[in-house]
């Protein structure tokens, strides 16, 4: 080795360093933010697979779905099936509008859409995740792939020696802190190796998927959607409101990704084995229906039942719900039994889909469980266990539903626990890589 390797080694030797697993949303904000806010650092970003920012890329069908348009951490929280209320303090520090100007600041300009979901104007992800490899560049963030870290031996002196594997990666790697940001695994034994730092799990299970009804009677109905349907679980309190649409394999839409987040917990205790009751017309009752339809009768008697559909319904809901409600496609309103309407008014309040299993949305996998926040500092998100480890992202007990709240969980828990991690002064024994 020459005189100036030998000098560049001893130097890199002798930064302070600190590592960052995983290379995702969390990851990469928690690397930037350290490396930003303490150029003296040597931040280092350790990612097992050859791929960089892989959810980044295919969020919201390759637009990425960066935040949700929300201007108080009261309104953010809400949207938390688990780790809203510990994430109001951090939203105060750093919320939706902070992202915002973030990714403004490094020339990315968000556009907001109807329902409060915001995405690049350029409606690209490529371009969220090129502004987040180019801000790691910039602040001098040392990014490793295909680099695993096999285990995780927290010093008696501070800090935490590494041991790696991969192309590239030398057997030890010595750093003062540490920021575990390697997302949701969907098998509780993927926790183990946090387990063995004396941190207890929330066992993981999914989150954000969709209804498999193999047996529905919709099924000659895929890609007919209502924008606004009420599904409920039959004989649980889980119901969630919003648009619907009807597939091949059963049911999604945002109404029903809601409801699974929601209800992550109780449906797979269910074995998601259930009935969803489906109201097409959640604005009505029976008897406001009932009473609708009588109004109707009257100048449209003459019309036939299944050709005229009411309130906005789509055609062919409409003619396979009549139909299945027993009115055949002679039948007008002014000749409709009353035994017909009652089974059409269940129809149109109450479809019933045998739920036997569930699909993951497109390939965006969310899991309800992780690290338990009770054991962090959500100031700092640092483990109340083991000083100098932070978490940040889906690793921990958080998830957020459909509309851009994972992602800014990612954000905050990133940022803060990279701020945290650049103010660590005592310098320990490094090795490099």
């Amino acid at each position: 080795m020459s005189e100036s390797a030998k000098s560049k080694l001893i130097g890199e030797n002798q930064r302070l360093t600190v590592a960052v697993l995983g290379g995702g949303a969390a990851g990469f904000f928690g690397a930037i933010a350290c490396a930003e806010a303490n150029p003296a650092l040597r931040v280092l970003l350790l990612e097992k697979t050859g791929k960089l920012l892989s959810k980044v890329r295919i969020s919201g069908g390759g637009r990425c779905n960066v935040t949700h348009a929300a201007d108080t951490p009261a309104q953010l929280v809400q949207h938390y099936p688990r780790g809203g209320a510990q994430l109001k303090q951090p939203f105060h520090t750093f919320g939706a509008p902070d992202t915002v100007r973030w990714f403004a600041d490094r020339g990315v300009q968000l556009k907001t859409e109807p329902d409060g979901r915001m995405f690049p104007i350029t409606d690209s992800s490529e371009t969220v995740a090129q502004c987040l490899l180019e801000a790691a560049r910039r602040a001098g963030v040392e990014i490793m792939t295909h680099t695993a870290a096999d285990s995780i031996q927290a010093l008696p002196e501070g800090g935490f020696e590494l041991t790696l594997s991969g192309a590239g990666a030398a057997p030890v790697l010595r750093v003062a802190r540490l920021l575990v940001a390697t997302g949701g695994a969907p098998k509780s034994e993927q926790y183990n190796w946090l387990r063995q730092l004396g941190h207890a799990v929330q066992e993981p299970v999914p989150s954000l998927f969709t209804f498999n009804v193999p047996n529905s009677p919709l099924r000659e109905l895929p890609g007919v959607s209502v924008p606004r349907a009420r599904v409920r679980v039959a004989g649980e309190k889980l119901d969630y409101e919003g648009p619907v649409l009807i597939t091949h394999w059963g049911l999604s839409g945002p109404a029903v990704l809601k409801l699974s987040a929601w209800g992550a917990r109780r449906l797979h205790e269910l074995s998601y084995k259930s009935i969803a009751l489906v109201s097409w017309l959640p604005d009505f009752t029976e008897d406001t229906l009932r009473s609708h339809l009588q109004e109707h009768r009257g100048p449209h008697g003459r019309k036939l039942v299944l050709s005229n559909p009411l309130l906005g319904l789509p055609q062919r809901l409409w003619r396979t719900l009549a139909e299945q409600a027993g009115i055949s496609p002679e039948t007008r309103w002014n000749e409709l039994p009353a035994k017909l309407q009652n089974r059409l008014i269940e129809a149109l309040l109450r479809t019933a889909l045998p739920v036997a299993g569930k699909t993951t949305y497109k390939e965006e996998f969310v899991t309800c469980g992780g690290i338990s926040l009770a054991e962090i500092d959500m100031q700092t998100m640092e483990s109340r266990l083991v000083p100098g480890l932070h978490f940040a992202g889906e690793v921990l007990d958080i998830d957020g539903i459909t509309g851009g709240f994972n992602f800014q969980a990612a954000w905050t828990t990133g940022f803060l626990a990279g701020r945290a991690m650049s103010q660590v002064a005592a310098p320990v024994t490094l090795a490099g890589v």
